[in-house]
């Protein structure tokens, strides 16, 4: 089949370069984009009298019948084309004639396909963020339920302070929140639109880029036109904000793995989250959890892989561009299946509050709180510290917990111990006190469960 492009040369390549060359088996997806881009050309194209308004009237009713046949079913997109614009453009002028050859004009494909992206991504971002604001509403569900189990928090994977499960999971909401916000940012750069840029200097004709930009919901042009076709900012950008969004989806991934294990058992994520072994009978492996942390990697991959190709790349458009689709369309994939499987392992999973409780009992985490107790009596902190240290140690030569250790042990230590002593060190005590800002207090984590719904609906 002759190319469109043909002129200069023959228009014949090698089945194998032609092959290379293709795009259409993963551009096709933007055949949407593509269309409905075409239809506001036309229509600008009669606005400025370029074409008749007869012409544009007959190209954007021969779009909407390619773009319904598509849909339908009834038109199978020719993976034998070189690019899903090409596609578009044969079909349209084997159905119209030579009306349809008028299309392309005062455009190239370069505006056209980084038109045809952007308008894809905007549209992607727009069900990620959906995506992602379910997430953190399953997360707000759980930890308004577990607002009041106590658990130890961690630092060093070692049992640090009593907390609330409903504080952790918070922590994750609002690490999700800006994770929106970083879409939403991506989503206002993106915005601009490159058509009329043409091929890298514009064009002769007296076009209105301003009215094309607005009949495709773009707040602004591109105003240099060379940057117009040759710019992917905004494809590294939403893949860095994707890369973030799995950072986070994995840290947390992580966190259910080593929960739902024997070791912790702190929660138990529901069967149509897990699978069994083929050989061992009693084993319920996270393996959704593992996937979106192993998946994580691929995100990174993709992100460097268009880092990479775009960082030697003289000006204008050049073919290597093409490579920025593949890396952009398997992130979306992957970030889209990834919430679409942690929002419900996440809105079914049973928290074991019993044993979370049976951790935090252990490992000391109330020790601060025992070093708080003789600071609030005037000994200075430092000297607290270290008398708590101390008792810590005797606590674990005589294996018990700073709970039952006698008060007669207790003033050995220090004359300031008092009967009150062990109300002040009582786990629901250590999380109650914690009324600042932000913190594992019931009240506080109740105060962050509305600002994260108020956020997410506004």
């Amino acid at each position: 089949m002759a190319k469109m492009w043909a002129g200069r040369t023959a228009g014949e390549t090698d089945r194998i370069a032609d092959d290379f060359n293709s795009s259409i088996h993963f551009d096709s997806r933007m055949y949407r984009q593509d269309i409905t881009g075409s239809m506001a050309h036309a229509a600008m194209l009669a606005s400025k009298n370029i074409i008749s308004a007869e012409d544009a009237d007959t190209l954007i009713a021969g779009l909407e019948g390619i773009l319904n046949d598509i849909d339908s079913g009834k038109l199978e997109i020719d993976m034998t084309c070189e690019d899903i614009h090409m596609f578009v453009e044969q079909v349209l002028t084997e159905r119209l004639g030579d009306v349809g050859k008028k299309l392309h004009t005062a455009r190239s494909r370069n505006d056209q396909v980084a038109l045809d992206l952007r308008m894809y991504l905007r549209d992607e971002i727009t069900t990620i963020k959906s995506l992602i604001k379910d997430l953190i509403e399953a997360l707000t569900n759980q930890a308004e339920a577990h607002k009041d189990v106590i658990l130890p928090g961690y630092t060093h994977l070692q049992r640090a302070q009593p907390i609330v499960f409903g504080h952790h999971l918070m922590a994750y909401a609002m690490m999700l929140l800006r994770d929106l916000d970083r879409f939403t940012d991506t989503t206002r750069r993106m915005n601009v639109s490159p058509i009329g840029s043409c091929a890298l200097a514009g064009t002769t004709y007296d076009t209105d880029r301003y009215l094309e930009a607005e009949k495709l919901g773009f707040d602004a042009i591109c105003f240099n036109s060379l940057d117009g076709v040759s710019d992917r900012d905004f494809a590294l950008e939403f893949l860095s904000s994707c890369a973030t969004l799995m950072m986070h989806l994995s840290r947390f991934s992580e966190e259910l793995i080593l929960w739902s294990s024997w070791e912790f058992k702190f929660v138990e994520l529901s069967d149509a989250y897990t699978t069994g072994s083929s050989i061992m009978p009693q084993k319920k492996n996270p393996d959704m959890a593992e996937l979106i942390r192993g998946k994580t990697g691929r995100v990174y991959g993709d992100l460097m892989a268009l880092l990479t190709t775009l960082k030697g790349l003289p000006l204008a458009y050049n073919k290597d561009m093409q490579e920025d689709k593949e890396s952009v369309f398997d992130a979306v994939d992957t970030v889209k299946m990834c919430l679409q499987v942690a929002i419900p392992m996440v809105a079914t999973m049973t928290v074991r509050a019993d044993n979370m409780k049976r951790a935090a009992g252990e490992g000391f985490i109330n020790a601060t709180d025992l070093a708080d107790y003789l600071v609030k009596k005037g000994l200075p902190f430092r000297s607290a510290y270290k008398i708590s240290g101390q008792i810590v140690a005797k606590c674990i030569a005589d294996k018990t917990v700073l709970e039952e250790l006698p008060m007669t042990t207790y003033q050995t230590f220090s004359e300031l111990f008092e009967a009150d002593l062990y109300d002040e060190i009582s786990l629901e005590t250590c999380v109650a006190k914690r009324i600042s800002e932000g913190g594992t207090s019931v009240g506080s984590v109740e105060k962050q469960i509305a600002y994260v719904r108020k956020q997410i609906q506004a």
